[in-house]
């Protein structure tokens, strides 16, 4: 179980995050939210990258300050495409990943092959990566992030920019990574998550607007046109958030 408590971010005289406090058990949780609503900040105090101005993070009760290596040996993160080294191969750049996470040697290659055949890149693992499509170096990012079977996985944006094809193939995937882990979402793509999301979080303002199943959401809202329209109620008149060029942070 991931419990953020109270967590507040400040920048000098900006506050990005104001008094979040949310409990998370496994399944898949969508994160929406229009830019500047501070879900890039959410996600890097979830995975340690940054360290909150007040309030804890806490894995199964224990706060992941003393968990330290522990709690980050428990965690998968797959960032937007950016970090591949593009004159990789695949294999290359997934022992390279394995190595960092400090997955022991004998255990890489059935590891590496694990994932990618999980996320159907078998075929092309000895091609350099700058040669790949948009969407296959997205399935490879969550291959690296699912590297040693993490229990918490964090993907920011997974479906941005690919086509409608590869769209489904990335959401599938993700589809598939549920069970007896927690899975954060971040996207603005309200399809990709619609029908695979066990909860829906609202992040306005830095802060937690509103949260639920898509159908409670739905109920509460008084709309019968979906997550979409839910986003349009609680947001108002943020950019669509159908568009492929619309981009929240």
């Amino acid at each position: 179980m991931l419990q953020l408590n109270i967590i507040t971010k400040k920048y000098k005289d900006k506050t990005a995050l104001d008094q979040v406090s949310l409990e998370m058990n496994s399944g898949i949780y969508g994160l929406l939210g229009p830019n500047g609503a501070g879900k890039s900040t959410l996600m890097n105090i979830i995975t340690g990258n940054l360290m909150p101005t007040s309030g804890t993070v806490c894995w199964n009760g224990e706060d992941i300050r003393s968990l330290g290596a522990s709690y980050r040996s428990l965690l998968g993160y797959a960032p937007q495409q950016q970090g591949l080294y593009e004159h990789f191969s695949g294999v290359r750049f997934l022992s390279y990943m394995a190595t960092l996470k400090g997955i022991p040697k004998k255990r890489q290659s059935e590891e590496i092959e694990r994932v990618l055949s999980f996320v159907n890149l078998t075929d092309v693992k000895k091609r350099a990566v700058g040669t790949w499509s948009g969407g296959m170096k997205q399935r490879l990012l969550i291959a690296q992030a699912i590297l040693g079977d993490p229990k918490c996985i964090v993907l920011d944006e997974p479906t941005a920019g690919l086509d409608p094809k590869e769209r489904v193939r990335v959401r599938e995937s993700i589809r598939a990574l549920a069970g007896d882990r927690i899975l954060l979402v971040s996207t603005h793509v309200v399809s990709d998550i619609e029908s695979v999301a066990k909860e829906i979080l609202l992040l306005k303002s830095g802060r937690l607007a509103d949260r639920g199943t898509v159908e409670a959401l739905c109920e509460k809202y008084n709309t019968s046109g979906g997550l979409e329209e839910v986003y349009l109620k609680v947001f108002g008149e943020e950019k669509s958030i159908r568009g492929e060029n619309t981009c929240f942070v």
